[in-house]
């Protein structure tokens, strides 16, 4: 009985209140070009976001079902997995410590087919802020452009997790940024690897200062 209320009630429950939590906040309607660019759908990149800053996100990008997520082979992923399927994105199941040379594979496929992908920056378990080489390499191999991304809000609950996940509290105001989009050379060395992680996190960084 619980199997079934964690697997096929509750991500239905956690929708319906992410959904008009949301909706009661109201977005800043200024946008830049790369925004237009990740909204024209056209060619393949890597969105990145800090992992205490998806829950708005989350919510902004729904119904993009060319948007393939990745999210952890975890328990607590198997409902992050069902409630971003209700959500319109599509999943592929993996992470750093799990399923990562398969999820790694998909990703690849996936954007030389054209198609585009969104990758918590983080990852699943942190250092927090600090960039996984992995979205790096990524890009490198893909030929695809890294487009950081992040949000802030006028008012919000900072939970102690270990990414100080952040809650936009219902009807406050929520502003969405879009960094310059960050080009990485065909399978770079390690140098350039380092390079673009700091050039990644400082623009990440940049965005949530520029949002708060």
């Amino acid at each position: 009985m619980k199997k079934f209320l964690f697997n096929f009630i509750l991500p239905y429950i956690l929708y319906v209140v992410i959904f008009f939590w949301c909706w009661s906040i109201r977005k800043s309607p200024k946008k830049n070009e790369a925004e237009d660019y990740v909204q024209s759908r056209s060619g393949n990149y890597i969105l990145t976001l800090w992992h205490g800053r998806i829950f708005y996100l989350f919510y902004h990008l729904r119904r993009r079902s060319d948007f393939h997520l990745l999210i952890s082979p975890s328990v607590d992923g198997d409902l992050l997995a069902k409630l971003a399927r209700l959500m319109g994105y599509s999943v592929i199941r993996g992470s750093t410590f799990k399923k990562a040379i398969s999820s790694t594979r998909s990703l690849i496929k996936i954007l030389k087919r054209g198609e585009r992908i969104i990758i918590i920056a983080d990852g699943s378990r942190g250092p927090r802020l600090k960039v996984q080489s992995g979205c790096i390499q990524i890009a490198g191999i893909t030929n695809s452009p890294l487009i950081p991304m992040t949000y802030g809000t006028t008012r919000k609950i900072e939970l102690g997790t270990w990414d100080r996940f952040v809650l936009p509290l219902p009807f406050s105001r929520c502003t969405i940024k879009y960094g310059n989009l960050i080009s990485v050379p065909h399978q770079p060395n390690e140098k350039i690897i380092e390079e673009k992680q700091k050039e990644l996190e400082e623009s990440l960084n940049l965005l949530t200062k520029v949002c708060e």
